[in-house]
């Protein structure tokens, strides 16, 4: 395979959501993996007053930072059906804990970046999430 077609394929998957993508023929096959680095976890300052939010109508955002999800795909709680889930509300976990697993086309481990306390799994198991899509809440 030249190096354009290389070259192509891989403009296909900058310009797209593609996170692998595979071709093989008689005489050839390529497999192209693209990898996103992990997303800063957001950090959120908690409310000064709940006043602003009943202003505008809208529930009082919750204390704590997020863990985002870093691609598009289906979140699962666990490693498989029979078995319990990574964590739970309460549980506390190190930077580098595995919180979940995103499917998308593999399984990937959703790895917390920072300590603290689990305080909400903001996604359902099996629920598609998407790239920067919070998915788990610390305790503030």
């Amino acid at each position: 395979m030249d190096i354009e077609k290389i070259r192509t394929l891989i403009a296909l998957m900058e310009e797209s959501e593609l996170v692998n993508l595979e071709i093989s023929s008689d005489d050839e096959h390529i497999s192209l993996t693209r990898h996103y680095d992990a997303p800063a976890p957001t950090m959120m300052a908690a409310p000064t007053a709940n006043a602003a939010a009943a202003v505008e109508g809208k529930p009082a955002e919750k204390a704590g930072s997020v863990e985002s999800s870093p691609m598009v795909g289906v979140f699962y709680s666990a490693p498989s059906p029979n078995d319990p889930p990574f964590v739970k509300v309460g549980q506390k976990v190190q930077a580098g804990d595995t919180l979940g697993i995103i499917e998308a086309k593999s399984m990937n481990p959703l790895e917390a970046t920072q300590s603290g306390i689990v305080d909400e799994i903001l996604v359902d198991n099996s629920e598609v999430v998407q790239f920067g899509q919070p998915v788990i809440r610390y305790k503030a």
